[in-house]
């Protein structure tokens, strides 16, 4: 997936942060001088029978908490994808990156109700040397996805 071909057919604007080489959020977030609380960072959960995958975005500023995301999933045994189950599901992404738009690699998108707050996000693009910025009201409106609480 081109992130800037999908934004551009849906006429979503959106600024290409382009930056050095930076593999967390927090990091990324310090590259492109952003607070840590507007940067979405994205991740890769895999659940158990039946084997399933879902893409939660939350604040880089906190981690999920699996507890939460347990109840969120229905009891469901969750546990972090690894970056090879990663490039598997998105293989059009650098190793370990994983843009949060879950629907177009036939993942369901949790977003944690924290970011729902706020105007604009950024998050990592399909490499780490880009970002993008997009108001959040866009990315919910082609994303849909679930809000929930899955933070600590």
């Amino acid at each position: 997936m081109n992130i800037e071909e999908f934004l551009g057919r849906r006429n979503v604007p959106f600024d290409l942060l382009h930056h050095r080489e930076t593999h967390d959020a927090q990091r990324m977030a310090q590259t492109v001088h952003v607070s840590g609380h507007l940067v979405a960072k994205t991740v890769l959960l895999r659940l158990d029978a039946p084997a399933e995958f879902v893409v939660p975005v939350l604040p880089a500023t906190h981690n999920i908490d699996f507890r939460k995301a347990r109840q969120v999933l229905d009891g469901r045994k969750v546990e972090l994808g690894t970056e090879t189950e990663m490039s598997k599901r998105c293989p059009d992404c650098e190793i370990g990156a994983l843009p949060p738009f879950g629907s177009q690699y036939d993942m369901k998108t949790l977003v944690d109700e924290s970011l729902t707050e706020d105007d604009e996000i950024v998050f990592e693009g399909r490499t780490h040397t880009e970002a993008i910025r997009m108001k959040y009201e866009d990315f919910a409106g082609i994303e849909h996805p679930e809000v929930v609480s899955i933070v600590n």
